[in-house]
């Protein structure tokens, strides 16, 4: 059944405008998003199949737009908004105006949304004040499924450059060891020596993953 023969108030846009995104299913409020079906299946009926080719919501969240072109009738445009209505969210929830870091799990909880459900390592820089609010904050490097880059260089200038007192890094491994290798033992001494000599401080870096996090030792 093709969504425009549903009574209007079964229709997923006219419930959403009648009673709210909550009062949606999963698959009502994709179909919103998808704003169409393809070849006698609805906007509900692919929107099940795109969720189940994905496996559950986390996976939909997770998945590039690319990935959503193997569901037949999903098409560059459709990907496109799907993918950018789970980035809009992931960057209104990431970072809550002028929080405060004064220990390092407000560091983890801090970073964890941009870091979390990566296939790739990325390294996020958060610069606060003397007194632990956050000035900025910014995503450094995106690098491999197994290692990212550290500019130690670029780190010190733009915590400078932000007026910023201290600063605290926190990269993820999306293969979910907390182990932090050589090159994250050495990065972490060069952070904090470099901080030092400039009359900054290295609150912590951090490794996160899925389920945990990690601090570095210095």
């Amino acid at each position: 059944m093709r969504v425009k023969d549903l009574s209007k108030s079964d229709r997923p846009r006219e419930r959403l405008m009648s009673s709210g995104p909550a009062a949606l299913a999963d698959r009502e409020l994709l179909a919103v998003l998808l704003g169409s079906g393809f070849r006698g299946s609805s906007a509900l009926d692919l929107a099940s199949q795109v969720i189940n080719h994905c496996g559950d919501l986390d996976g939909l969240r997770r998945s590039d737009p690319h990935r959503l072109l193997a569901v037949p009738g999903v098409g560059p445009a459709k990907a496109a908004r799907v993918a950018a209505a789970f980035h809009l969210v992931r960057r209104a929830d990431a970072w809550p105006e002028r929080e405060r870091i004064t220990s390092t799990s407000d560091l983890a909880n801090h970073c964890a949304p941009l870091l979390r459900g990566r296939l790739q390592e990325r390294l996020v820089m958060v610069v606060c004040d003397t007194r632990g609010r956050v000035l900025k904050h910014a995503v450094l490097t995106e690098g491999a499924s197994d290692h990212t880059p550290v500019p130690i260089r670029e780190v010190i200038t733009e915590v400078l450059t932000s007026n910023g007192a201290m600063f605290g890094l926190a990269h993820n491994h999306p293969g979910g060891s907390l182990e932090p290798s050589r090159a994250d033992l050495e990065a972490t001494a060069q952070l904090v020596q470099a901080a030092e000599t400039v009359g900054l401080r290295l609150l912590d870096h951090l490794i996160i993953t899925d389920t945990a996090w990690r601090r570095i030792p210095t």
